[in-house]
């Protein structure tokens, strides 16, 4: 018995020998395989090191009484006070009320309008007509948020508006467009729309280029019009990028472009435009209060994560794929 053991011992070794040798040489392999895609990806790996995480350290100020000419280390801390304070304030239900209305109109309104363009854009054939309507489009988003502004004061001011002027002259009544605030929420849809429809189009428009054309080939064969064709292909067959984008944008929920609320605020319309951003503004780089502000800002993007992982689990739950 022995004997026989000893025996069955050695292949075993020898044969471990050999097979480890080869999994080595195969790891080697696939390092030097890879390590073009590997450097290819270090850029941008350090980027998101420098420039994205990099600065999470600084979240600590949201915990601290910070002070510029005492630094991080020397700065009083105090927990959670800020976040107490910021909850106790009484601006604190106008604030979150109006980003979330925001939030909501961004939602309903811009978020399908890009989708919609597309599936508009995708039914063209006419190739020399599809780019020009393409570029036209895409234009806005190059265009300064001050610029627009600028235009849309241009044209339509109380006082010397050549809207308001062509309204007056034909027996209206003059728009307060910049001045009443109810009129602020929709300005600020559609500048959105107008400035980023266009742009958000082409991720859309790249996953139409993906779909198998013989579904429209063998729809067309039993009788599917063009719309039937577009809801029943085109938009199903975009609707994991549809989802995914949705997910991202709840990311950003509470992130409403501040410079665009900025121009377009001022004292008369201050009730329903004061958001989150605004108040940090004001605060932090007019007041110097960088911890209390530094904390809104975490609040916002604890309140940005909460939603993206509610999102991202619905989708799941629901049999789509999400980001995560």
């Amino acid at each position: 018995m022995g004997n026989r053991f000893k025996k069955t011992a050695k292949p075993i070794q020898t044969a471990s020998i050999p097979k480890v040798k080869n999994a080595r040489e195969k790891r080697k392999k696939m390092i030097k395989r890879g390590l073009p895609i590997y450097l290819m990806l270090l850029p941008g790996v350090l980027y998101f090191l420098i420039f994205n995480y990099g600065p999470l350290i600084g979240l600590t100020v949201a915990f601290m009484e910070y002070d510029p000419f005492q630094g991080f280390l020397n700065s009083e801390w105090v927990g959670l006070e800020h976040f107490r304070r910021l909850f106790e304030e009484r601006i604190f239900l106008d604030l979150l009320s109006n980003t979330l209305i925001l939030g909501i109109y961004d939602i309903i309104f811009y978020f399908p309008a890009p989708i919609i363009l597309a599936l508009l854009l995708n039914e063209i054939r006419l190739r020399w007509f599809k780019s020009s309507v393409q570029t036209i489009l895409y234009t806005p988003h190059f265009v300064s948020w001050v610029v627009i502004v600028g235009i849309t004061a241009v044209l339509f001011s109380t006082q010397t508006g050549a809207v308001n002027n062509l309204l007056e002259n034909n027996g209206y009544n003059r728009i307060e467009l910049l001045t009443d605030s109810q009129y602020f929420r929709p300005l600020w849809v559609i500048h959105n729309i107008w400035n980023g429809m266009g742009w958000d189009a082409i991720i859309y428009l790249a996953a139409m280029s993906s779909v198998n054309p013989e579904l429209y080939h063998a729809a067309r064969v039993d009788g599917a019009s063009r719309i039937q064709m577009t809801w029943h292909i085109t938009l199903p067959s975009i609707m994991y990028v549809v989802i995914i984008m949705l997910i991202l944008r709840m990311g950003g929920f509470m992130d409403l472009s501040y410079t665009h609320i900025l121009l377009l605020q001022n004292p008369l319309n201050l009730n329903v435009s004061e958001v989150f951003d605004t108040y940090i503004y004001r605060a932090g780089i007019l007041g110097g209060q960088f911890g209390y502000t530094t904390a809104v800002g975490l609040f916002k993007s604890m309140v940005g994560l909460i939603l993206v992982m509610v999102a991202n689990t619905i989708a799941k739950r629901m049999g789509k794929e999400g980001v995560y």
